[in-house]
């Protein structure tokens, strides 16, 4: 599955995991992504969408 949201773009941002003892280990936060069917031009295709899009209706899903 995508890691990227193909309406807004989002995708895998990286940081820094900081415990107690203040060490620093790499890490990613990853977009909610979900696989929906939507009409794109007219016609049904699936899409790989963000949970952020779907919930503003960014995207119209097909049924």
């Amino acid at each position: 599955m995508a890691n990227y949201c193909e309406i807004c773009g989002k995708g895998i941002i990286h940081g820094n995991a900081i415990s107690h003892s203040n060490i620093k280990t790499k890490r990613k936060w990853k977009p909610n992504i979900q696989s929906v069917r939507a009409i794109v031009d007219g016609t049904t295709k699936r899409v790989a969408v963000c949970s952020r899009c779907l919930r503003s209706n960014r995207v119209q899903r097909a049924l």
